[in-house]
């Protein structure tokens, strides 16, 4: 299967290397997407494959013709994978802005092909009413939508609770299991 994964500016995008590995052994054609914020937590060399950033979209000035890489790469994949899904993308998602690569790749998602999604947070944000509208929202907007719940943990912030992505090894059985 295509997957298109799309890693967030979350400190759990510091498991994106082993999700890679994970979904790779899968036999899974990969190709990633990164917000700016994603390179917080970790280096484009330790993922081994085609990472798009939000400058490959438009590298210089556009003529008619030219690739628009948010639709051909939407056109691509069979699933995208968003993990970790922070709170802002999470955000983005639920209001339609396009303000990005993957935001742009989100909204032009074909609807009859699963989105995947991996909330990572904070207790406090992702126990926010305004999570659950979001989700919600995003549950009405994409048909083929798979919320994969977030862990409890001690989180990188020292908090004890709800908010840490899910295992990578969990996700690879979710995207697995939805071939």
């Amino acid at each position: 299967m295509k997957v298109l994964l799309g890693i967030t500016g979350s400190v759990a995008t510091i498991k994106a290397p082993e999700l890679v590995a994970a979904l790779l052994a899968d036999g899974h054609e990969l190709q990633v997407v990164a917000t700016p914020h994603a390179w917080n937590f970790t280096q484009v060399n330790q993922l081994g494959v085609k990472i798009w950033e939000d400058d490959d979209e438009w590298p210089c000035m556009w003529n008619r013709g030219d690739p628009v890489p948010h639709i051909d790469l939407a056109d691509w994949a069979d699933l995208l994978l968003i993990a970790p899904l922070s709170a802002n993308l999470l955000a983005d998602m639920a209001l339609g802005r396009c303000d990005g690569m993957l935001s742009c790749i989100v909204r032009a998602w074909h609807r009859e092909r699963p989105l995947v999604i991996a909330p990572a947070m904070n207790t406090r944000m992702w126990e926010h009413p305004v999570t659950a509208r979001q989700l919600e929202q995003l549950r009405t907007d994409q048909p083929k939508l798979v919320v994969i719940d977030p862990v409890e943990k001690t989180l990188a912030c020292g908090t004890y609770g709800m908010g840490g992505m899910a295992d990578p090894s969990a996700i690879a059985a979710v995207v697995r299991a939805a071939r």
